[in-house]
Parts: C-alpha cells; sequence; structure tokens
C-alpha cells in the first residue's frame, strides 16, 4: 500500500519475538533476517519501548548497517506502564530515540490503548506531545494500536481525527470472536478512513499449528502451503491495510513469510472459499459459549474475572498450549485486577442473569483445576 507518498510492502517485521540464544536475544541471527527482508524488498520494522532489548536489536541490525531512507522504522510509547508524571511518559519517546539511534521515528504509537489504559495517555496530553514531536521532524506519521472494544475505538477517532492510522489484531480465528471483535473494530476503522496495521495475524504463533481440523482444510486446499500463509494472506488480502506484522523468530520463518509474500497477490474467490471452511472447522470446536457481555460482572459479589477465564480455557481448548493459556488468563484476569476462579463462592447470582446459559460455576471450578 502507498502511504502519504511512499510504497510499504504488506509485510513487516515485527521484532517482538526475535531469536534468542542464552537467554538474551540472537542479534546475529537478527542480522542475517533483516538482510533477507531488505533483500526481499521489503521496509517496515515494529519495535516498542515495552519490548526488552527489542529497540536496541533494531539499532545493532537495521540502523547501524543501512541507510536511513531506505527502511522505515515504527516504535510506541506505554504511557500506561510505571509512568506517574507526564515526564515520565514522554522520557519513554527520548530513550526510544537513544535505544534506536534512528534520528526519527516514520511511525510513532502511543501502545494499546483500551480499557483503563486510554486515561493515561488523556491526563498526561500525549495527544498534543507526539503532535509537536511531529512538527519538530521527529515522527513521520502517528498512530496508535489498540486492543479493546469497537465502541472504544469509535469514542477515539471521534476525539481524535488527527490520529493517521490505527494497529489493530485482525486474524481469521478473531474475526468475529466476540472476546477481541476482529471484524468490528475493523470496520470502525475504515468508517473513519483511517489506514489499519495489523498486529497478530497468526494470533501469537498459534494459527502457525492450529487444531487439526483446521490443518486439514488448509492441507486439502494446498498441501504445500504452510497454514502460517493461509493467516496472513487473509490479514493482507484486507482494504486499507498498510502493512501486516510478522513476529518472526527464525530465519525458517522468515523464509516461508518471504516465499509468499514477495510478490503478494490478494486472495481468489476460491482461497477465500478455504478460509470461511477454516473458520467454519475453527468454530465447531465446543468451547464455553461465552460472549463476554459481562452482565455476571456486574452482579458478582466476589469480583471474578468470569469472562476473561472463559477466554483463557477457550483459547486452551483450541490451541492446547497451557503456557500461552496462562498468560491469556493472567493479562485478561490478574492483570486487570479481577479474582480468579478458585476464589467464586458458588453463589450463583451470575447464572440468573446470563443470557447464554452458561453453567458458569461449574465452568470455573474447571478453570480453577486447570490454572
Amino acid at each position: 500500500m502507498e502511504f502519504l507518498g511512499k510504497k510499504i510492502k504488506k509485510l513487516g517485521f515485527g521484532l517482538m519475538r526475535l531469536p534468542q540464544k542464552d537467554k538474551v536475544i540472537d542479534i546475529e541471527q537478527v542480522k542475517k533476517m533483516t538482510d533477507r527482508f531488505m533483500e526481499e524488498g521489503f521496509t517496515y520494522f515494529d519495535t516498542a519501548w515495552a519490548y526488552e532489548g527489542s529497540e536496541d536489536a533494531a539499532r545493532q541490525a537495521l540502523v547501524e548497517r543501512y541507510p536511513r531512507e531506505k527502511f522505515q522504522l515504527a516504535t510506541k510509547n506505554a504511557a500506561w506502564i510505571n509512568c506517574k508524571t507526564r515526564e515520565e511518559a514522554i522520557a519513554q519517546f527520548e530513550t526510544s530515540l537513544k535505544q534506536t539511534g534512528a534520528g526519527y521515528f516514520d511511525f510513532y504509537l502511543l501502545h494499546n490503548l483500551g480499557e483503563h489504559r486510554t486515561k493515561f495517555f488523556d491526563d498526561f496530553d500525549m495527544w498534543s506531545f507526539v503532535q509537536e514531536k511531529k512538527k519538530e521532524g521527529l515522527i513521520r506519521h502517528v498512530g496508535f494500536s489498540f486492543h479493546s472494544t469497537p465502541e472504544e475505538l469509535e469514542e477515539i477517532l471521534k476525539n481524535h481525527p488527527e490520529m493517521e492510522f490505527v494497529q489493530l489484531q485482525i486474524n481469521y480465528a478473531d474475526w468475529e470472536n466476540p472476546a477481541i471483535q476482529s471484524r468490528a473494530c475493523y470496520e470502525v476503522a475504515r468508517k473513519y478512513n483511517k489506514p489499519v496495521i495489523i498486529m497478530e495475524p497468526v494470533k501469537g504463533g498459534m494459527l502457525a499449528n492450529p487444531p487439526q481440523q483446521v490443518k486439514d482444510v488448509f492441507e486439502k486446499a494446498d498441501e504445500k502451503a504452510s497454514c502460517a500463509s493461509w493467516a496472513i494472506r487473509f490479514a493482507a488480502s484486507l482494504e486499507g491495510v498498510i502493512t501486516v506484522l510478522s513476529g518472526m523468530s527464525s530465519l525458517e520463518q522468515m523464509e516461508d513469510n518471504l516465499s509468499y509474500m514477495k510478490d503478494f497477490k490478494g486472495m481468489s474467490e476460491e482461497e477465500k472459499a478455504v478460509l470461511k471452511d477454516a473458520q467454519t472447522a475453527l468454530n465447531s470446536i465446543p468451547l464455553i459459549p461465552c460472549t463476554t457481555c459481562n452482565y455476571c460482572a456486574k452482579v458478582c459479589p466476589e469480583g471474578i474475572g468470569i469472562s476473561g477465564s472463559f477466554t483463557a480455557m477457550n483459547y486452551l481448548t483450541l490451541y492446547q498450549n497451557l503456557e500461552a493459556a496462562k498468560g491469556q488468563e493472567n493479562w485478561l484476569v490478574g492483570a486487570h485486577g479481577k479474582k480468579r476462579a478458585a476464589e467464586c463462592i458458588k453463589c450463583g447470582k451470575c447464572e440468573e442473569v446470563c443470557p447464554q446459559h452458561i453453567r458458569i460455576r461449574d465452568e470455573l471450578e474447571k478453570i480453577a483445576g486447570t490454572f
């Protein structure tokens, strides 16, 4: 896609899952991956202040080795992480400049807006700060990344029409997922004519190895294509997309992504039909039928993170990855200040208001035993 006069290919290198050696980022491997990426004409690199070691790796593997005008570098400001003053939030920008050595950022994002996190950017007036830096030439394009509801996204875009783009979690598994609402968020962004950068197209690697029912659909259609290729090409085929970020961790993953994205064409109608079959196969797996309406949360006397617990359990059911599911539970329940499933007192008030008639107490008991 051409964004404000600059042609950007549809694959971006996400620097948040870089290869490691002895528990530190393997810079030599990152250099090789960067070289292959650049050789094939790809130029968009995504990092963030909050990704430990990532900005430094970008400096060593990219900034110090290539002319600045040959690539686009994006980083992010997470004002909600350990910031008590505007000065502390602003300091993240200066730290990012120093760690990357980039001189300026092509894309600068306010990181992970939504829920309680948006308030930090409002209170510290980071909106005007990034515009000041844009006027100074230290930022070329300003936007934000977002993980929350389409209603919240619309409110932010109404209040801040100056934002040039939005970064959203979009993949075929979450397209209609009531907990993430990829499609609805995407449609809000397009309603406000905001170009989209896509993150999590492979859902943190989960869709590179999806449930067997989904694999069977893809293998029947094309036994040579990787499962990850279907996920990334689905995201890249959407209209208004600047680029699709892939958090590549090895040269093997890099080569696979390059093989089908270097001459990218949108999905054909036949391929879209295959993708729909894969979504149907995924949706056929029995899950807790929670729509995250959170009526249960409004009446729970203990403040249990019910919908977050259900989302984590469904994650485990789909992808059979306990560590990843625990990460979901830690974020959706613990990090949001909710009590865990084991603390349920079984009063039953939640079940009285659940539109889906879920046996919530029984499900929470199973979840407590799992996590």
